[in-house]
């Protein structure tokens, strides 16, 4: 298993955020951000060829999660916050310019980054999380006509009800939430990935060969969200309107480098959303990983590091000089 840098403590924007740092200090930021429900840790597999490629690797558990701390006030978590504290994060560093990195959620941060704070950033990875034009609706009001109220999204819109139904069983939830997708993308979702609060319960006997992160990596997932609870990551759905509303008038146009990696098998977020990305963002490459599901780092942890430094090395000058 690869080794973990150990964390430093980093106040940024009132609050302290857990950062984990490796390669050298002159090489080209590259600022990995995390999604849901996950951490710092979930680029364990990514920290080291980075950095040995000579790049200075910042990996901070994000505000909400893990060793950071964890607000209970929702409106905490808005889009705007969130970009602060990575612009304070850069600052603490002394970094002007970064690639910023993000799956899952933080590819829900690292777009708009692009967008609303485009002199921090030199270019964009986004890794299952494509960039999307702006929905003519709030995307909590889309999935709820689409799927009804037991959605997740529409589920943790309530207050404290999402955090009491998983807090104290977090080892179960870990390995349900984790799950190796299925051999093929059927066009209906299965009811265990929209409806999780009602469903998780049901599949907490997953074999091992079905869980995409190892049992020994979920102790560490399920130790971290024991201490900090799950409001913080709840959190970042309760704002998902409020982001919509944000991003109203933005022109949606990404003028920075970007790399697009998607997952073939990604029940949440599969590749045909990445089509029509070229339409908002000029200078993009895309690729898709075959047989892989949306924990890309854990599933396919070397194709996908090999990916990222290939395209960080072709592009390293020009994105330094941005």
């Amino acid at each position: 298993m690869a080794d973990f840098p150990e964390p430093k403590r980093i106040q940024t924007n009132g609050i302290t955020l857990s950062v984990h740092e490796a390669g050298p200090k002159d090489g080209l930021p590259v600022l990995l951000l995390h999604g849901w429900p996950e951490l710092a840790r979930s680029w364990l597999n990514q920290i080291g060829p980075l950095a040995e490629a000579g790049f200075r690797v910042i990996a901070p558990d994000m505000r909400g999660f893990g060793g950071s701390d964890a607000p209970k006030d929702r409106y905490l978590y808005g889009i705007d916050t969130l970009l602060s504290d990575m612009t304070g994060l850069l600052d603490a560093l002394d970094i002007k310019k970064a690639v910023w990195v993000g799956h899952d959620w933080g590819g829900l941060i690292v777009w708009p980054a692009s967008l609303l704070v485009p002199d921090r950033v030199a270019g964009v990875i986004g890794i299952n999380t494509p960039h999307l034009p702006r929905p003519p609706a709030s995307p909590v009001e889309l999935l709820r006509a689409r799927f009804g109220e037991d959605h997740y999204f529409a589920r943790f819109q309530e207050p404290d009800a999402p955090e009491a139904a998983l807090e104290g069983r977090e080892e179960d939830f870990f390995k349900f939430v984790f799950a190796r997708p299925p051999k093929r993308i059927t066009k209906t979702l299965p009811a265990s990935a929209t409806h999780l609060l009602n469903r998780f319960a049901d599949f907490t006997d997953r074999a091992e060969r079905n869980i995409a992160v190892p049992a020994a990596e979920r102790v560490h997932y399920a130790r971290a969200y024991a201490r900090s609870g799950f409001h913080g990551g709840v959190n970042y759905y309760r704002n998902v309107t409020a982001n919509w509303q944000r991003m109203e008038g933005v022109d949606m146009t990404v003028h920075q480098p970007a790399l697009m990696i998607g997952a073939e098998l990604d029940l949440f977020l599969p590749p045909v959303f990445m089509e029509g990305m070229e339409e908002r963002i000029p200078d993009l490459q895309k690729h898709v990983i075959k047989g892989c599901g949306h924990w890309t780092q854990w599933e396919k942890p070397d194709e996908l590091s090999t990916l990222m430094v290939s395209w960080l090395k072709k592009r390293e000058d020009g994105l330094r000089n941005r």
